[in-house]
């Protein structure tokens, strides 16, 4: 078989070709484009205040502002990154940052709420082609295994921190300069990202044939993800006794089903099987699903417990998740290059769900007044510990040893188990708080505006201790799933998978697609 492309590892240890020579700017490049795309949810969320002013749109309809968004993203994902394995991960990129700026600037531009709502979906539609092919070029880029562990720790912390990160930027734009500001800022970031991916990022040259879209599969696997989506949304808006939600909920699962028959029998299939059943990527891409949960609680309910019991304002705000952000990046620096190589990731992610399960317990025992520094501050950081210690580790294995032609969609995995995460955490956590805030108004009458105050607390910390038990199952699914270091390909060693449907050969990469450097 052809040694002519790169190859995660030789026999020795060694790649069989000279690493990519851009490759650390392909990396600022990537991260730019993840940046870019993980802090929009949260930035955008600080400005709809401004925006329902401005645009006059009622509460109810500002809902749709962020599900827009979600149902595209969330919906496309899979078919996005199968996209950029079919076209070109180079060519796919730079479609994706320029569609999303311009939805961008469509959205900032908007003078009515319909305008918005379909800039949202437009950029969650490109967002799904970019996210995925974002990581794909991370993930074929990155060749040896301690250069490659370096670079996973600097994406995941991105993705561990975009949010926290969001609130930050959206604070200081909505406060200095106008909502719109919030929208427009991804045209910069884009202008910047596709001058990067022309000169930096790499570009596969094909022989033989084109490999086919699976069409049956894509239409399942999008339905299917569109009505969990929105079934969640929707249970958040219209409560769980919705019959809508329900009945969305319920097609998913039928729909689900369906997509996994068709993917045993297709010929072309839009996501391999293996890459999903290997368990190491399963326990990865389940510990994302439960950490989106968790971060989903984490910068909801502490961004209203600042804003509203606290009245801190929007850049207030901001900079108050700003340590728990060094706290992520940081402890992502030292899982992803010094403990997860000696411990690997069956001891490294439960013990960063540990961690942050303990930073969300800790959260429970904020009260109506509270200082930042002694109260607020420490469970931060603690959890900036843990996600830090969850993500890069997480992420880099779920797209281990798989097949170059597959790293886009297994890449879209990852995006597609963040987002329904975030998604679940964010029904569930909402109705739960909703719920206790509703009992203890019932049980402390009258209801006063003091009682209302401390209302709310109460049902801030029951979504705390939702979202520690969110993180301490995941700790335990994690330890039960991940293979014992020796068991299979391992971070930081040689590759070696099982199937060629999906996965890589031992020592060998896909022999019809050589990498060339622009």
């Amino acid at each position: 078989m052809s040694q002519t492309t790169s190859t995660s590892s030789g026999a020795a240890g060694a790649p069989s070709i000279p690493a990519a020579p851009h490759r650390w700017l392909t990396l600022v490049t990537v991260a730019l484009a993840q940046l870019m795309v993980v802090l929009d949810s949260t930035v955008v969320n600080i400005a709809l205040p401004s925006a329902q002013v401005d645009l006059g749109f009622s509460n109810g309809e500002r809902q749709w502002i962020v599900t827009a968004y979600s149902l595209a993203f969330g919906s496309l994902l899979l078919f996005g990154g199968r996209v950029s394995d079919l076209i070109g991960r180079k060519r796919a990129f730079i479609i994706g940052l320029i569609g999303f700026a311009g939805a961008s600037a469509l959205g900032g531009a908007a003078t009515t709420f319909g305008m918005l709502v379909g800039a949202r979906a437009l950029q969650g539609a490109f967002g799904a082609l970019l996210a995925p092919t974002a990581l794909a070029v991370l993930t074929t880029t990155f060749t040896v295994p301690k250069e490659r562990a370096r670079a996973f720790g600097i994406f995941g912390a991105i993705a561990g921190a975009g949010g926290a990160i969001g609130l930050l930027l959206g604070g200081f734009l909505t406060e200095q300069f106008d909502w719109r500001w919030n929208l427009y800022v991804n045209v910069f970031i884009a202008i910047i990202a596709i001058v990067g991916a022309a000169f930096f990022v790499s570009s596969i040259k094909r022989s033989g044939p084109r490999p086919k879209l699976d069409v049956p599969g894509t239409v399942l696997v999008s339905g299917a993800l569109f009505t969990l989506v929105y079934g969640f949304s929707n249970a958040e808006t219209d409560g769980w006794d919705s019959p809508l939600c329900w009945g969305m909920l319920t097609a998913s699962g039928i729909l689900f089903i369906a997509f996994v028959l068709w993917q045993r029998r297709a010929a072309h299939p839009l996501l391999p099987l293996p890459i999903v059943l290997d368990r190491n990527r399963g326990a990865s891409y389940s510990s994302i699903l439960i950490a989106g949960a968790g971060m989903f609680g984490i910068f909801l309910f502490v961004t209203y417990y600042l804003q509203t019991t606290l009245k801190f304002t929007p850049m207030q705000t901001g900079l108050a998740f700003l340590p728990m952000i060094v706290m992520l990046v940081t402890a992502a620096q030292f899982s992803t290059n010094l403990f997860v190589p000696k411990f690997g990731p069956k001891v490294m992610v439960p013990i960063g769900m540990s961690i942050a399960a303990i930073g969300m317990v800790y959260l429970t025992h904020l009260g109506v007044t509270a200082n930042y520094a002694a109260d607020v501050l420490p469970p931060l950081m603690i959890l900036g510990v843990g996600m830090g210690s969850i993500m890069p580790a997480a992420i880099q294995t779920a797209t281990l040893g798989v097949d170059r032609r597959f790293a886009g969609v297994a890449s879209a995995m990852v995006n597609t188990s963040q987002q329904v995460g975030g998604s679940i955490g964010t029904a569930l956590l909402n109705t739960l708080a909703a719920t206790a805030a509703a009992d203890y108004l019932a049980s402390h009458l009258p209801p006063t505006a003091a009682v209302a105050a401390e209302a709310a607390v109460h049902s801030y910390a029951t979504a705390y201790w939702w979202g520690a038990c969110f993180f301490a199952f995941g700790a335990v699914l994690a330890a039960f799933l991940y293979r014992r270091r020796g068991d299979g390909p391992t971070l930081g060693e040689p590759v070696a998978a099982s199937s060629s449907r999906g996965t890589e050969p031992a020592g060998a990469t896909e022999p019809s697609e050589p990498v060339v450097a622009h």
